[in-house]
């Protein structure tokens, strides 16, 4: 099994990125889309816009954010169907989130990391 991992959109592609999965709901700011090398945007495991614009607003702390991000991908049919995906991809290659926030370990894309993680049994990477 391999592994799933995590970089911002402005870091530079590698090819050790294996699937790369762009997870924000909104086109990252400064990119051109031709500049973006990204294997998919499923924007239905993205957290949805109320609770994206809670926690971006300060309305609410990373735990409940954390909380209300993992309900919600619980509930999502697209999510699992994402998850499926996902796991099927890790049989032969890594998978890489791709995520635009500056704050690198409260972000949506850490929540999702954690999901995938647990429901594929893929362990976690750089």
């Amino acid at each position: 099994m391999h592994e799933i991992r995590l970089k911002r959109v402005y870091e530079v592609p590698s090819p050790d990125d294996g699937v790369r999965v762009l997870v924000d709901r909104l086109w990252p700011r400064g990119i051109r889309k031709a500049d973006l090398p990204y294997d998919a945007w499923p924007k239905e495991i993205t957290p949805s816009p109320e609770l994206r614009k809670l926690y971006h607003r300060g309305e609410m702390p990373f735990a409940g954010f954390r909380e209300g991000y993992a309900e919600e991908l619980e509930a999502s049919e697209g999510a699992a169907a994402f998850a499926e995906r996902c796991r099927k991809w890790l049989e032969t290659q890594d998978v890489t989130l791709l995520y635009a926030a500056k704050n690198q370990q409260e972000n949506h894309a850490q929540v999702l990391a954690a999901w995938l993680r647990q429901k594929s049994g893929a362990e976690g990477g750089a």
